[in-house]
């Protein structure tokens, strides 16, 4: 009887592990011919920007025991606070501050006399490197180890803070100092356009041989001007460079403060490298209304669609073409992004009721030369005015690559 049991009961195990293996063997078919779940792609965000004053434990380190002279503006900030503040609050020797156009705070108007003053939050003198002190005398470095550069700059040959850098590390390597850069992101550094500068026009809104739009941080910038012997007497200066984190040539930068007051958003930044010429005609940028370096107007163009009347406010007080009314365009990002344009200059000059008054002294300045105007005035087209640049612009991009420090958008 038991023995019938025990046969029952393996008879039934037996059936149950046939069924299961048969359950298997239909699941491993099921699986091998189902077709795969599409895959879900995650993008993740690109690794958030620190600039070179972000990063302060690569820094810090290089200050102690230092004295250090600022050369710093508003743009100058460790996210909500300044960098001055936050290297009082570091024990950092700070002796004294250098202030470039538009000064300390970036208030003041383009052009504007700079004067000495006072912090009044840390009791610091600060020194003005903008009119006839465009450089730090011996007796001004006395007390210094270091010069510290933290301004943001725009990419366009023009912007006089890569100026005020240039003078800063002259004096470094005249006087034997060195000179910390804490690089930031430049917002048109994704492109190279434009004219190269003929050094016969070498001003303060143009030191070096370079395109319009260089390409190039300020830190790049510096090693350039090393490397290439820019400084007087072919000298070279000590500079050590923290670089951005997480940035590219290919980076699209949106500022976090406004780097000079006519240039208050992304747009007059994108715009500004080829409207600034206007500077040096009887069109008016903007300066003086609420939308400066984006809008372009003058009372002598032919076409009345888009108007707008410079006024006296602080940062233009005195505006080109002040309380006349202006005729031209509201620009758009699209209009300029990613290039050096000339079509609204060839625009506004060969629509001009006043030709003969279009140009005025600055314009061959701003230009870098001499033919600009000239070929202008010709009527060439833009195409033939690119040609007559490319060989100088084509040997300037290959000597930038030589001094990059991030990957490059080409």
């Amino acid at each position: 009887m038991m023995h019938a049991h025990l046969l029952l009961l393996l008879s039934i195990l037996f059936s149950l592990a046939q069924c299961s293996e048969s359950t298997s063997a239909r699941n491993e078919t099921a699986a091998v011919n189902k077709p795969p779940k599409a895959q879900t792609t995650v993008t993740l965000p690109a690794a958030a920007i620190q600039t070179g004053a972000e990063r302060t434990g690569e820094y810090l380190p290089l200050l102690k025991n230092k004295r250090v002279a600022m050369v710093v503006n508003q743009t100058s900030m460790i996210g909500n606070k300044h960098l001055v503040d936050s290297l009082v609050a570091a024990k950092v020797n700070i002796t004294l501050i250098f202030a470039p156009e538009h000064g300390f705070r970036g208030d003041a108007d383009a052009g504007a006399h700079i004067s000495n003053a006072t912090d009044s939050k840390t009791g610091l003198p600060i020194f003005s490197l903008y009119g006839k002190n465009k450089k730090p005398s011996a007796e001004q470095l006395q007390n210094v180890d270091v010069l510290l550069f933290d301004i943001q700059d725009v990419g366009a040959r023009f912007y006089t803070y890569i100026s005020t850098m240039h003078y800063v590390m002259e004096a470094a390597a005249e006087y034997n100092k060195t000179v910390l850069i804490l690089d930031r992101p430049n917002p048109t550094g994704y492109f190279v356009d434009g004219p190269v500068l003929n050094l016969k026009h070498q001003s303060f809104v143009g030191m070096h041989p370079i395109p319009v739009v260089h390409g190039l941080t300020v830190g790049e910038l510096a090693g350039m001007i090393n490397g290439q012997k820019w400084l007087a007497g072919q000298r070279t200066c000590k500079v050590t460079v923290i670089p951005a984190k997480n940035y590219t040539h290919k980076s699209r930068y949106s500022l976090p403060v406004k780097p000079s007051p006519n240039l208050p958003n992304d747009l007059a930044i994108q715009v500004y490298p080829s409207i600034c010429l206007f500077e040096g005609t009887s069109v008016s940028v903007g300066r003086g209304t609420a939308t400066p370096f984006q809008v372009i107007g003058s009372p002598f163009y032919k076409k009345k669609t888009y108007s707008f009347t410079p006024k006296s406010v602080p940062g233009a007080t005195n505006p080109p073409n002040l309380n006349q009314v202006c005729y031209g365009y509201k620009l758009t990002e699209k209009d300029v992004q990613g290039k050096f344009s000339l079509a609204y200059l060839l625009d506004f000059y060969q629509n001009s009721t006043n030709q003969d008054k279009f140009f005025n002294n600055f314009f061959n300045t701003l230009a870098g030369n001499t033919e600009l105007q000239a070929q202008i005035k010709a009527g060439k087209s833009e195409a033939e005015i690119r040609a007559s640049w490319e060989p100088a612009l084509t040997a300037y991009k290959k000597m930038r690559k030589q001094y990059l420090l991030y990957p490059d958008f080409e």
